[in-house]
């Protein structure tokens, strides 16, 4: 039976669990409004953006996530375009035409 490889790092993990007991504590502030944070599922997001912020293991966001997935997608298209469309193609010089 193999063993997975850990998702998040410890390090993040006591992240999230350092930011939960400071929520519970009622000391938990969100970043721009610096208001009490009483969600639990906000209060995990602020531990994982801070164990991101100083380079822990933990996976990027999921609109981070999709986002690449988007890019990675559009450059593969692109590639296959240019890859079909090599052949030449004739240029045509525009004449500009001066009234005066």
């Amino acid at each position: 039976m193999a063993r997975t490889a850990r998702k998040y790092s410890k390090g993040a993990s006591r992240d999230v669990e350092r930011a939960m007991k400071k929520r519970k504590a009622g000391t938990l502030k969100s970043g721009g409004s610096g208001r009490k944070v009483k969600s639990r599922r906000q209060a995990i997001a602020i531990g994982l953006s801070e164990a991101r912020r100083e380079g822990k293991k933990v996976p990027p966001k999921k609109s981070a996530r999709s986002a690449a997935k988007k890019t990675a997608k559009t450059a593969a298209k692109t590639s296959r375009k240019k890859t079909a469309k090599k052949t030449s193609r004739k240029t045509t010089k525009k004449t500009s035409s001066k009234k005066g």
